[in-house]
C-alpha cells in the first residue's frame, strides 16, 4: 500500500537558488564542456603589449638621464626657440644668467626670447643680466629678442635694451629710466620706543644711511653722487644697446613710463606686438619654418622636500632677514 503510493507522487521540487550563483562550481571534464581556447593573436597582442610598455619606461629613463648630463641640451633633436621669462621685481641675476648660459650652450636653440613682465629691481642685479645677453649675443652668436608683456620699466627695460629687437604691446608700459635709492628711517619709532641706536665706526661717511637718524647734508650729497653715476651708467648702456648716442636717452631719462604705442616713435622698441608676434617674427629670421618648437627652462617646485632639504625660504621667510633691509639702489618703477 505504502508502496504504491510512492509511485504515484511526483518527486519534490529542487530548492529555490540565487540567481547569482545558480550555477554550481563544476570541473572541466568529467562530461562537462571545455573552456574554450585563446586565439593565438590574443597572446601575441599581451606580450607586445608588455614589451612596448617596458621599451617606452626605458626610453624615459635613457631620455632622462641623457638629458640630466647633458644640461639640457637637446641639439640631436631639432630647432628651437627658448623662451626665458623674467617675472616680478628683479633682485638676482644668478637665475635668469643660468638660464642664458644653458640656452647659449645649446646648439639647437636657434634663438632665445626674454618673456618681461618686471617693474625693474635690484641695479647691479639687472647690469648683470645685461651684460649676460651682450655676452651670449657676441659669443654665441645668437639672436636674443625680448618681448614686454605688461610691464617692462627701469631695470627690466635696461636688460630688454641689450637685446636685438624689442617688442611690446600698445598697452604695455615701457622705460622708467632712472635710479632710486631708499631705505625706511624708523628713528622716531626707537624714540617712542626708548630705544637708543649704539654705533661706533672709522670714518666720517661709514655709518651714512644710519636709519635711525637723519642724513646729514654731506650724507645726503654723498648718495646724490652715487645716484648720479648709476644714472650715467644706465642712460650710457641704453644708448649701446638702441645703437644710438646718450645724448638721445637723456631726453627720456626723466624716470617716466610709456606706453607701448608711445614708445615705438621714441625709438624705446622695435615693433608693436605681443609674445606671439615676436615668436613668429624671430623664428622666420633664424631659418625655423612653420610652427616653431619652443622649449623652456625646467622648473623645479617647492615642497615639503624642499622645506626639509633647507631650500625652501620663501615660503617661510626667516623672521632674522626681515631686519637685513640696508640701503639699496634701484632701477625700479614704483
Amino acid at each position: 500500500m505504502l508502496d504504491d503510493l510512492n509511485r504515484t507522487q511526483p518527486p519534490p521540487p529542487p530548492p529555490p537558488q540565487n540567481p547569482a550563483y545558480s550555477a554550481p562550481f563544476r570541473p572541466y571534464g568529467y562530461g562537462y564542456p571545455t573552456p574554450p581556447r585563446r586565439s593565438p593573436w590574443f597572446w601575441i597582442a599581451v606580450i607586445g603589449g608588455g614589451f612596448a610598455v617596458v621599451a617606452l619606461l626605458i626610453t624615459a629613463m635613457v631620455w632622462s638621464s641623457i638629458n640630466t648630463l647633458s644640461g639640457g641640451d637637446t641639439s640631436a633633436f631639432g630647432s628651437h626657440i627658448a623662451v626665458i621669462d623674467i617675472d616680478g621685481v628683479i633682485m638676482d641675476a644668478d637665475k635668469v644668467n643660468k638660464q642664458l648660459q644653458k640656452f647659449g650652450n645649446d646648439s639647437s636653440v636657434k634663438a632665445i626670447i626674454l618673456h618681461i613682465n618686471s617693474p625693474g629691481g635690484g641695479a647691479a642685479a639687472s647690469q648683470e643680466v645685461y651684460n649676460e645677453v651682450l655676452r651670449v649675443r657676441s659669443e654665441k652668436h645668437k639672436q636674443i629678442v625680448a618681448s614686454i608683456e605688461s610691464v617692462g620699466a627701469s631695470g627690466a627695460y635696461y636688460i630688454a635694451s641689450a637685446c636685438d629687437r624689442i617688442y611690446a604691446n600698445q598697452a604695455s608700459v615701457v622705460g622708467s629710466i632712472g635710479v632710486i635709492m631708499e631705505w625706511t628711517n624708523y628713528g622716531d619709532l626707537m624714540h617712542w620706543a626708548k630705544l637708543k641706536s649704539v654705533v661706533i665706526h672709522a670714518g666720517e661717511l661709514k655709518d651714512a644711511g644710519d636709519p635711525t637718524r637723519d642724513m646729514t647734508p654731506k650724507e645726503a650729497a654723498y648718495f646724490q653722487a652715487l645716484t648720479d653715476n648709476m644714472y650715467a651708467q644706465f642712460i650710457h648702456d641704453v644708448a649701446i644697446g638702441r645703437h644710438t648716442s646718450d645724448a638721445k636717452i637723456q631726453p627720456l631719462a626723466t624716470g617716466q613710463v610709456w606706453t607701448g604705442q608711445q614708445s615705438l616713435p621714441l625709438g624705446l622698441i622695435d615693433k608693436i606686438g605681443g609674445f606671439r608676434v615676436a615668436l613668429t617674427d624671430t623664428a622666420k629670421s633664424v631659418g625655423i619654418s612653420g610652427e616653431p618648437s619652443i622649449i623652456r627652462p625646467s622648473t623645479q617646485k617647492k615642497g615639503l622636500a624642499a622645506l626639509l632639504s633647507g631650500d625652501a625660504d620663501d615660503l617661510f621667510p626667516n623672521p632674522s632677514k626681515l631686519l637685513d633691509h640696508a640701503p639699496g639702489f634701484y632701477f625700479l618703477w614704483k
